[in-house]
């Protein structure tokens, strides 16, 4: 029965992602929707991180590890450094992580 939570996140998860990074690329080049949705997902994770196998399975490995993405991530970092843009690569680096790192700790503290 987990299987099926998982899938059931997954499947709405990352159509999520796509429809908001989409969306915030017709407006910019940057990264802010990969962005956005990495510290919402953060969030999300630590949120139902000890809530009940059923919800984390929804949320947290579901929804939230479709709607995030390590490898788009990664493919952002890669092109700035093809494109010569250092100073974008390292706010992208900087803000990623710490606002990851600050909703995953804010969904945590909201749960407890």
């Amino acid at each position: 029965m987990n299987t099926l939570y998982v899938i059931l996140g997954a499947a709405v998860g990352a159509p999520a992602r796509f429809a908001i990074d989409q969306y915030i690329r017709r407006y910019t080049s940057k990264p802010y929707g990969i962005f956005l949705v990495n510290v919402i997902g953060s969030f999300i994770i630590g949120l139902t991180f000890t809530k009940t196998d059923h919800t984390h399975d929804l949320f947290a490995i579901g929804f939230a590890g479709a709607f995030t993405t390590w490898s788009t991530f990664m493919l952002d970092i890669y092109l700035g450094f093809e494109l010569k843009r250092y100073r974008e690569i390292t706010i992208n680096l900087v803000m990623s992580l710490g606002f990851g790192l600050a909703a995953a700790y804010l969904g945590l503290q909201l749960a407890s």
